[in-house]
């Protein structure tokens, strides 16, 4: 059985930052790894940390003047990050980070309720809470604030 590429990586070495995760679909699809825990800590994401900044996040990527580049936003399950699908057609290596630092700066800051907050619209809304939100936002903001496409690449 073929490894997963994600397991190849060393995982106590990996700092919070954005990583290109791998190209799929003939290489138009790009899977950026938005890493958050630090290495050797044990500390992970609350569910509460995940599932409010996913709400932001993705509102805010589905709201953009790029939201037609967007495939997929979403947590990892071993909540240690996120993981955002573009369509590289639409949206460069480039312009999806600064897409990404744009739209973690405006949760950072979110004025407003919590997108999705109700039973109606989320199947688990009871834990999502603006403020931990843009908590998380303001942390990763400042992680990724002077990223270049050079810093893509994992550590070795």
């Amino acid at each position: 059985m073929e490894r997963i590429a994600s397991f190849e990586v060393d995982h106590t070495k990996l700092l919070p930052g954005l990583y290109l995760s791998r190209r799929d679909g003939g290489g138009d699809i790009v899977t950026f790894d938005l890493r958050f825990k630090r290495p050797n800590t044990g500390d992970l994401l609350s569910n509460a940390e995940m599932h409010s900044t996913e709400h932001l996040i993705a509102t805010l990527l589905r709201n953009s003047a790029h939201k037609d580049a967007v495939v997929y936003f979403g947590p990892m399950g071993c909540q240690t990050g996120f993981y955002f699908l573009f369509d590289e057609r639409r949206l460069s290596v480039e312009g999806a980070i600064e897409l990404l630092k744009e739209v973690f700066a405006a949760a950072a800051e979110f004025d407003g309720d919590m997108p999705g907050k109700s039973a109606v619209e989320c199947g688990c809304y009871s834990n999502l809470d603006v403020e931990t939100g843009r908590k998380v936002c303001r942390f990763y903001r400042d992680v990724i604030r002077d990223w270049t496409p050079e810093q893509l690449a994992y550590a070795k």
